[in-house]
């Protein structure tokens, strides 16, 4: 347990606080939110159950994880082909690095990925399956978004008396719904455009995500 801990500790940790601090915590404040908003509005309030299954709660989920995705999706797309000189998040521009090798080579290798040694259609979609996996990820957010949002509409419109109501491809279609996602994705684009830019003169002694703290600025890559 102990060796396992120790090998697994960085995503471990990582999805304890994105579940028990965070998930939860959105949760539960959110829920106390809804209710404010349905008791000023002289609505009935709802359950915890209610609400984890209400359009409340699936709307500001999913609003925020579809930005994620679509931030990751992009960042690994784009740094395929495009450098930033100097920063720990780009390929080096000047030499060819151990990413761009091509896997058909190493497809007698005893301890290669099952993708890699089977070769053909399934090796060229393995080449390419943490991007499309991320794709995948925020095409499926980005609808759940739609659907939540279109709920949560509908409600407010039934809440102030009005007979207006939207199909999930109609919410699509409008302001509200692309404010919601642009606020967000804005932020996610600003976040990996500064740690770019940031790690060419920046350190962080002991991280992945830095240079060496006396590795010179020019010099691109982490390691």
């Amino acid at each position: 347990m102990k060796r396992f801990l120790h090998n697994n500790g960085l995503s471990l940790v990582l999805f304890v606080l994105f579940f028990f601090a965070f998930l939860l915590g959105q949760f539960f404040v959110g829920h106390q939110y809804y209710n404010n908003q349905q008791h000023e509005h002289g609505q009935p309030t709802v359950n915890y159950l209610e609400y984890a299954g209400g359009s409340h709660f699936l709307e500001a989920t999913m609003e925020n994880w579809e930005s994620e995705f679509l931030q990751m999706f992009f960042f690994i797309v784009l740094t395929v082909f495009l450098y930033q000189k100097g920063s720990a998040e780009s390929k080096d521009p000047d030499k060819k690095e151990e990413v761009d090798r091509d896997p058909r080579k190493s497809r007698n290798k005893k301890d290669a990925p099952w993708p890699v040694r089977k070769g053909g259609w399934v090796l060229k979609l393995y080449e390419h399956s943490l991007s499309l996996t991320f794709l995948l990820l925020f095409l499926g957010s980005f609808l759940l978004h739609a659907v939540g949002g279109a709920g949560e509409y509908n409600d407010d419109q039934r809440v102030h008396g009005r007979s207006e109501r939207v199909t999930t491809l109609g919410y699509m279609t409008t302001s509200q719904f692309w404010f919601e996602s642009m606020q967000n994705w804005q932020s996610e684009f600003l976040a990996v455009g500064s740690m770019v830019i940031l790690t060419v003169f920046l350190r962080e002694r002991g991280s992945k995500e830095s240079k060496p703290v006396d590795t010179p600025h020019h010099e691109t890559g982490g390691s």
